[in-house]
């Protein structure tokens, strides 16, 4: 039976969609070689590629080795994540506008960053991701309880006011603690702004295991998704066990977004531009929605901060570069909701 709805909500043939699946993967590979290539120092393609396979240990290759190599893994990873994690709140929430920020994972793992620079005095990267990690996953462990207690169990509703209440609380812890400590709030500004720049081969070795998890439960979730589009007792009656099938896309969501966040800062919009995006060229499925965004989100991470390198004389975080191309997608997405096409 999910199968079937499956079939039913999909746009366009299958043929069709695998050309556009394919199209992204070969397009993420064009972004990947241009972020090794381009930034504040151009480098050839051909030092690139010796950088690898002949490396001499002049500055050309020790940039792309050191620098841009980490950079670009890290980029793909979060972006994948960002792009996964966007698509699963939309299709749990039913909520055209959701984003991983709705389960609180934003300002929990801001909280999280806070308390590690604050109390411990941690101040490398590597050691605030854990930090970041475990109050992104406190923070959507509580949210997700409290919108799933009293009667009825959870809903897109309840879980979007228990995750506005949430952001709302943490948001003023963070502020509060970083009012109080001026040395704090110095060492935060640098991750909160979101960015991909100075992440090491570490940072993605630290988050890698938790999205490649988190991958595999949002694939596992697809026929669910499919069938709790089109309401809870519809997909009850097609044989989804609902509970079940939320608290697991729940926990593909924390991982996902969690270790996103922890490794790059909250960067904005990725999360809810790419699932639309795909949604646009793919249909409704979200077997083939998850599939393009798993590969557009990296596309659109490293392309804004690709942008950020060249389009200012300093560098542009990828954050502030997303929010610029996301606020247009933002109030598309809005009027096309105003006028009932979503």
């Amino acid at each position: 039976m999910p199968g079937e709805v499956s079939a039913s909500v999909a746009g366009g043939s299958g043929h069709t969609r695998a050309l556009v699946v394919a199209g992204s993967a070969l397009l993420l590979a064009v972004v990947v070689v241009a972020s090794f290539v381009i930034g504040s120092r151009s480098i050839p393609a051909g030092h690139v590629w010796d950088s690898f396979f002949a490396f001499d240990g002049s500055l050309d290759h020790q940039i792309v080795r050191d620098s841009r190599v980490p950079r670009a893994v890290v980029g793909v990873l979060v972006g994948a994540a960002l792009g996964l994690a966007g698509a699963l709140m939309q299709g749990l929430t039913r909520n055209p506008l959701a984003d991983p920020g709705i389960l609180g994972i934003e300002s929990g793992a801001s909280l999280g960053a806070v308390l590690a620079i604050q109390t411990i005095g941690w101040t490398d990267l590597r050691a605030i991701v854990w930090f970041a990690f475990a109050g992104a996953a406190v923070a959507a462990a509580v949210v997700t309880l409290l919108g799933s207690s009293g009667r009825g169990g959870a809903n897109p509703v309840k879980l979007a006011l228990a995750g506005a209440a949430a952001t709302s609380l943490l948001t003023s812890i963070t502020t509060g603690i970083l009012l109080s400590d001026p040395g704090a709030l110095d060492s935060y500004r640098f991750w909160v702004v979101g960015s991909i720049n100075g992440r090491d081969m570490s940072v993605a070795a630290r988050v890698a295991p938790f999205i490649v998890i988190g991958t595999a439960l949002a694939f596992a979730s697809a026929r669910w998704l499919n069938s709790l589009a089109l309401g809870d007792d519809v997909a009850r009656g097609l044989g989804v066990q609902v509970v079940k099938a939320r608290v697991l896309t729940s926990v593909a969501v924390v991982l996902l977004a969690g270790a996103a966040v922890a490794a790059a800062g909250p960067i904005g919009f990725i999360g809810l531009a790419v699932p639309h995006v795909a949604r646009a060229v793919v249909g409704h499925d979200y077997r083939w929605i998850l599939g393009t965004s798993v590969l557009l989100g990296p596309v659109m991470l490293l392309g804004a901060d690709i942008a950020g390198r060249v389009l200012a004389p300093g560098e542009l975080q990828a954050g502030v570069v997303t929010a610029v191309i996301g606020a247009p997608v933002l109030i598309y997405v809005v009027r096309r909701a105003s006028l009932g096409g979503l």
